[in-house]
């Protein structure tokens, strides 16, 4: 008993001391408001070592924090930019409708203000940045032992950034993303299309527009649609309001339409507690709130759907001129917080400024 109680005083002596170690580090080489998260981050490197963590996991955790890093760091000039993440298959040629319809979508979407974010490959990828230009371009670049090469549109670009591991960097393009444009492609389309359905889905990412646009009079995404609606909601796979987390188009200006469209009144949103906070560009009007709270009561746990202007307590000061739309989301029903989006972007805003 004695030996126990001198192992446990043994290592609390060893916590402090590594808490105070810690501390002194960050307050000279890592000074900020984020010392709170760094020192957890510096704990668990810490934990690894007495794990006895295999080295190979621990070159894992390595090569990707390092990934995200920089990651973060090359977006992070151009957060206050809109991006479109555009999916397709890199084997697509240049004179083949689907590459002259991604380009035209890149071309247009980047008149109204956007960026767009490759896989900084040939194909549609290279189309995404032939339409919207090096300039209004990034890439997100994978090594592969085959197939794949950084394009020459945006190869040696600052706005360039290479992956060893795919998690690392789809992480990027979902995160940095205001709305995710599949054209038609492979394997890797479809994960890339399933995976932010599905974060979407499940409330794991941001709300975002996702459109699957064809070449005029393409089939691909038509069949893929006709799939989904045969087989997995027919199944009770999913519901019926999950139909409406995508859009299918043949038409790059429908595309962009929809993308627009989609941040016509709404902008944002976020959790202040356990208040989903949606931030609007325009007032509702009183018979748009009161319409919404009849017909979406159906998602709330609490209360009512409110109108508030400016930042709640807890929420910084982000967008201070913004209106907010607050209420208690149930966190589960994806497909029904999209068509409430989708209600607000109707809105005739209010007359009175109210």
């Amino acid at each position: 008993m004695d030996e126990l109680a001198g192992k446990h005083k043994s290592r609390e002596e060893w916590r402090k001391g590594r808490t105070a170690a810690i501390k002194k580090l960050l307050a000279e080489y890592a000074p900020g408001d984020d010392e709170d998260l760094l020192f957890q981050m510096m704990v668990t490197v810490c934990r690894l070592a007495a794990d006895g963590t295999d080295r190979g996991d621990i070159k894992i955790l390595n090569t990707a924090l390092n990934e995200l890093r920089y990651g973060f760091k090359t977006f992070a000039p151009y957060a206050d930019i809109p991006k479109v993440s555009i999916f397709g298959s890199s084997r697509t040629a240049e004179d083949h409708p689907q590459y002259l319809e991604a380009k035209k979508f890149a071309e247009l979407i980047q008149r109204a203000g956007w960026m767009v974010i490759t896989g900084a490959g040939d194909g549609i990828m290279r189309a995404g940045h032939h339409g919207a230009s090096r300039k209004a371009s990034f890439g997100v670049a994978i090594s592969l032992p085959f197939e794949q090469a950084t394009n020459t549109i945006i190869a040696d670009d600052q706005k360039l950034v290479n992956f060893k591991y795919f998690f690392t960097r789809k992480l990027l393009f979902v995160k940095e993303a205001m709305a995710i444009v599949l054209f038609p492609g492979g394997f890797g389309t479809q994960d890339e299309g399933f995976e932010s359905l599905t974060l979407i889905q499940t409330l794991k990412a941001s709300m975002v527009p996702v459109v699957m646009c064809d070449e005029p009079g393409g089939s691909y995404w038509k069949n893929w649609r006709t799939f989904v609606k045969d087989e997995c909601l027919a199944n009770g796979m999913i519901d019926d309001v999950d139909m409406g987390l995508f859009h299918v188009t043949d038409r790059a200006e429908n595309a962009v339409d929809h993308v627009v469209r989609y941040y016509r009144c709404y902008h944002s949103s976020r959790y202040v507690g356990d208040q989903l906070v949606m931030r609007l560009k325009t007032p509702l009007s009183d018979e748009s709130l009161e319409e919404i709270n009849d017909t979406f009561a159906d998602i709330i746990t609490a209360g009512r759907y409110q109108q508030v202007l400016g930042p709640l307590s807890g929420e910084a000061d982000a967008y201070p001129d913004l209106v907010r739309l607050v209420f208690t989301f149930n966190r589960k029903n994806a497909g029904r917080l999209r068509q409430l989006i989708d209600r607000v972007n109707a809105n005739e805003p209010s007359t009175d400024g109210s």
